[in-house]
């Protein structure tokens, strides 16, 4: 197991374990190196992290996107809530994504042992294949906590602990998706100044959605807090940006987020502009680290990232030179 990533100190580094990246995977993963050929590139004339190309998204829905001679330990699989299909995400070391979660959380948060960690996630328990909840399970383990755990349906349960881990000054985390936090606010209010909230993202077709402020301003009401964070993960990825608050959000240092131009899907835009993003996550090393989102966003002068919308489907069809 190689773990040089987790190492990564500045960009400099960053960029050397990126290009080892790029020419490993141009060899090793299949759909990939099939992805390069259609575009008539030239590997050998990559220089710069801007020029590497991008696979985009739908191919983990019609392709094995996989980098290793290994059998693979584990897949995760997205939520079927389209008729688009599921995404498969085929995991060669269970070990690498525990790495990386586990750094990622403690890099902004610290050790999950100082929490309470709480779950609320119905969608993601009421299906296999998950690798969120796959990961809020191993960081409840590692909190140690009487109260962590998961939550489906039973609000009044999270209530009652939620109540008793105020009453006991117990640092707590509720992670939860975005239409269960709503769905628990509406019914039960508590002032827990002190309590972390973060949200997943997501109606999966279960609300109308609204806009991120009207959310947060509803959510912090609910629980009696200033801000909400935020998780960005999705299946294809094995690392996870943070927010903890106004929707920026940080990344880990092996993750970096670019942004490209919508109507030129091999242009990089510049900082403080908006576009679909372009994700490589030094973590996929045996899948595909640099991945075509449909995720519109915007990168800061910080280097913080915005998430602010999604491609249409005829901005899909019609920049994204997608394999048929």
């Amino acid at each position: 197991m190689n773990y040089d990533i987790f190492s990564i100190k500045n960009d400099d580094d960053f960029f050397h374990s990126c290009m080892d990246t790029f020419y490993h995977q141009t060899i090793h993963c299949k759909p990939y190196c099939e992805w390069i050929n259609l575009l008539n590139i030239n590997i050998k004339s990559i220089k710069k992290i801007e020029e590497i190309p991008f696979l985009p998204i739908e191919l983990f829905k019609s392709k094995k996107v996989y980098c290793s001679d290994k059998e693979e330990q584990i897949i995760f699989s997205s939520s079927s809530t389209t008729c688009t299909g599921q995404s498969f995400h085929y995991i060669e070391d269970i070990d690498l994504y525990e790495k990386s979660f586990i750094s990622a959380f403690s890099l902004f948060y610290g050790k999950p042992d100082n929490y309470a960690i709480l779950g609320l996630l119905p969608s993601y328990l009421e299906r296999t294949g998950s690798s969120l909840v796959y990961m809020v399970e191993n960081m409840i383990k590692k909190s140690n906590n009487a109260y962590s755990g998961f939550f489906l349906n039973n609000h009044s349960q999270l209530y009652n602990s939620l109540c008793a881990l105020k009453n006991e000054n117990t640092p707590t985390i509720l992670i939860g998706v975005t239409y269960a936090l709503l769905d628990f606010v509406e019914k039960y209010c508590i002032k827990f100044p002190h309590l972390i909230v973060m949200e997943t993202g997501g109606m999966k077709g279960r609300r109308e959605e609204i806009s991120r402020a009207k959310l947060h301003e509803k959510l912090c009401r609910g629980f009696g807090i200033r801000h909400i964070h935020s998780e960005y993960g999705m299946t294809e990825l094995l690392s996870q940006a943070y927010s903890k608050g106004n929707g920026k959000f940080l990344c880990p240092p092996w993750m970096k987020i670019l942004v490209r131009d919508v109507h030129n899907p091999f242009k990089i835009s510049a900082k403080n502009a908006s576009g679909a993003m372009n994700i490589i996550d030094l973590a996929n090393r045996n899948s595909c680290s640099f991945i075509a989102t449909h995720d519109l966003g915007k990168i800061n002068a910080d280097c913080s990232f915005e998430i602010i919308g999604r491609l249409t489907a005829s901005d899909i069809r019609g920049c994204n030179l997608l394999v048929q």
